[in-house]
């Protein structure tokens, strides 16, 4: 009689898009950090929907099973397995984790594996908007791609390639049209040894920087003499006003003044 097996993959609980972006945030931050009361939406059959992006719900043939991480009192990771083979060769195997790495309610965090139990990508919601910006490939040598959205606007704008686990070139696109601009060829020690950037960028770059600048400054040229303006006209106010003062002061003369300026009447 064969006895049915798990085939697991050891779970990461710090996932690497956290050390590929050079985030502040620590694995043991985002898991020890406060939950948060958050608004999220329910599914038809009532359930809260925690944004989950593996593929378990209404399956016959996946299992799910739900665990707290270090730092929680409640759930935030799920693995869903498969469940394959029959009989005694009825097995489990793991397909997909998600974790919930800051408390929020919301799974940020999607691992997928194949049948073997061997990763195969990952997805990741650094800054925590709800939106993914960081994408992992692996291949049978460990992490192959990474993708990273910098500016989280929903593109990728910065790739990175390995072999062996080590960074070996890499893309970048400074100035978010989808078009790489510089490329950087490492060395086996990973050191930088050669960076190609695309100079018509650059140039556009600095044109459009030069007419920002000028239009800056004509605005805040315009701006200058708008204030003047305003400036001069309330001075002109001001002198009118007070030669107006003067001239009145000087009609108010005293009474016994404007007695003796008066003619005498003849006798």
């Amino acid at each position: 009689m064969k006895t049915s097996h798990l085939v697991l993959a050891p779970l990461v609980l710090a996932p690497l898009a956290l050390g590929l972006m050079g985030c502040s945030t620590t694995p043991e931050k985002a898991f020890n950090s406060p939950a948060q009361e958050v608004q999220l939406k329910r599914l038809a059959d009532g359930s809260i929907d925690d944004q989950s992006k593996c593929e378990w719900r209404n399956r016959q043939d996946r299992e799910s099973i739900e665990t707290a991480g270090p730092g929680s009192v409640m759930p935030n990771v799920r693995r869903v397995f498969a469940i394959v083979g029959q009989g005694t060769d009825r097995q489990r195997v793991l397909i997909c984790r998600e974790i919930d790495t800051n408390l929020d309610g919301a799974k940020d965090v999607v691992r997928k594996f194949n049948d073997k139990g061997e990763r195969l990508f990952e997805e990741s919601d650094t800054n925590y908007d709800g939106k993914i910006d960081t994408w992992l490939t692996f291949g049978k040598s460990g992490l192959a791609e990474a993708k990273l959205d910098n500016n989280y606007d929903g593109n990728p704008d910065e790739w990175k390639f390995f072999s062996g686990g080590k960074l070996t070139r890499a893309r970048r696109d400074t100035n978010h049209d989808s078009k790489p601009d510089v490329w950087e060829m490492y060395g086996p020690t990973g050191i930088l040894e050669r960076m190609g950037v695309d100079i018509r960028k650059g140039k556009e770059a600095a044109a459009n920087k030069e007419e920002a600048d000028a239009a800056q400054k004509a605005s805040e040229k315009l701006e200058a003499e708008r204030k003047a303006g305003e400036y001069a006209t309330a001075e002109e106010g001001a002198d009118g006003e007070a030669d107006s003062k003067t001239k009145k002061k000087k009609d108010q003369k005293p009474a016994a003044k404007k007695a003796k300026e008066q003619p005498k009447p003849a006798d």
